[in-house]
């Protein structure tokens, strides 16, 4: 491990600059400056697809306590654009460490900064809004910092998903993640045997994956380009839309091929995140990018007097205004600010959540969803039939 510190700066499109260190000489970075509170979880932030193309500030003031392991990973890549923390723990210590927080940054030379006041920052960002910056050991003069960074695209738009989806279809095995969670232990291993779920990989977690095999499930993951007419082929019992990055309202193939299935189809659909918003778009809702979003372990959500605690990371939300009310039923609301967190289709096995039930590693008040899910399935399974829309009916 390396003591060495080279000085690094972080600016901010609206020419904030903080000042800090970084344990690599010549790096730079540019992305869109987020801010997540939750006070564990680095490793599967730092791994999470929904991050592509974000530099990630996390509140907790010290990261790395626990070093990292091989087993937590939400995906083989890491799709952060850097890391913003206040202090870096040099001297971690986990049973399951197999390898220092500092080493595994350094040695996949991911771009950070540290000893920077990081209440302030998030302070600023919740004021100002989430918005476009760099960091930098490479270069330090502002003034070429702030040329660079206008070139940066912004969020907004950007279609993200056909970076980190699968490049080709695949049959999803045993993976070790969560191999020491409890709720392995918990599911019914028998539950979703025989039952073929396929999974439209929008950038889609591992843990979502485990979760299913842990129910014993069949499962399918397919490129998020995929035609309405291949997943139809693979004569679905179910299909789960995964979480991912960028703007929703950019996927238009996506939004097309499920607007397909909701309308010639009954097979059940489960959107996550991003397929929580795919589904409300092919419903004909509208979506909007909120101020700073929703990034952390710990969001209510619920209704009526009852809430979950719910792992959140999005920054576009369903316009619930936007929604139809014959369609759709909003069953969950953010009870933070309000905005949609879960609906259910009035008349079609379709159900969706802003919120991430697969949490890894917590909280698990959502994961429930998973065997209603699987449930759900089971009941329509014998009903699922399938038309393939002549070409005037395709969107």
């Amino acid at each position: 491990m390396t003591n060495n510190r080279y000085p690094a700066i972080l600016m901010l499109e609206d020419g904030k600059i903080y000042k800090g260190w970084s344990l690599i000489s010549s790096t730079i970075s540019f992305g869109e400056v987020v801010f997540n509170t939750g006070m564990t979880g680095y490793q599967e932030i730092i791994t999470d697809t929904s991050y592509a193309e974000q530099i990630i500030v996390f509140t907790y003031p010290e990261i790395g306590n626990t070093g990292i392991n091989y087993d937590d990973n939400e995906s083989n890549k890491i799709h952060i654009k850097g890391i913003i923390v206040k202090n870096i723990c040099f001297s971690p210590n986990n049973w399951r460490q197999q390898a220092s927080f500092t080493n595994y940054i350094i040695s996949h030379n991911i771009p950070h900064i540290f000893g920077i006041d990081t209440r302030s920052l998030t302070k600023h960002l919740r004021k100002s809004g989430s918005m476009n910056g760099c960091i930098s050991s490479q270069y330090l003069d502002p003034d070429l910092l702030s040329l660079k960074l206008k070139n940066t695209p912004r969020i907004e738009g950007n279609d993200l998903v056909k970076q980190v989806t699968t490049s080709k279809s695949y049959e999803f095995k045993v993976y070790s993640n969560q191999y020491f969670s409890y709720l392995q232990y918990k599911t019914d291993k028998t539950y979703g045997y025989g039952l073929k779920i396929i999974v439209i990989d929008f950038g889609v977690k591992h843990n979502i994956l485990s979760r299913l095999n842990n129910y014993g499930c069949s499962t399918y993951i397919l490129p998020a380009i995929t035609s309405y007419k291949e997943i139809i082929s693979y004569n679905p019992d179910g299909i789960l839309l995964s979480n991912g990055p960028g703007d929703p309202s950019a996927v238009i193939y996506g939004i097309k091929t499920i607007k397909q299935i909701i309308n010639y189809t009954n097979i059940p659909i489960f959107g996550i995140c991003m397929g929580h918003q795919i589904i409300n778009l092919a419903l004909e809702a509208t979506t909007f990018k909120l101020k700073f979003g929703h990034r952390g372990l710990n969001h209510p959500s619920g209704s009526k007097q009852k809430a979950e605690i719910t792992s959140q990371n999005h920054g576009f939300a369903v316009k619930k205004e936007s929604l139809h009310n014959k369609t759709t039923n909003i069953i969950h609301f953010n009870l933070n600010d309000y905005t949609v967190a879960a609906i259910f289709h009035n008349t079609k096995p379709i159900f969706s959540v802003q919120y991430h039930p697969e949490a890894s590693p917590g909280p698990h008040d959502s994961d429930y969803l998973f065997k209603y899910f699987i449930s759900l399935t089971k009941q329509f399974k014998q009903y699922n039939n399938y038309t393939i829309p002549s070409s005037h009916q395709v969107l």
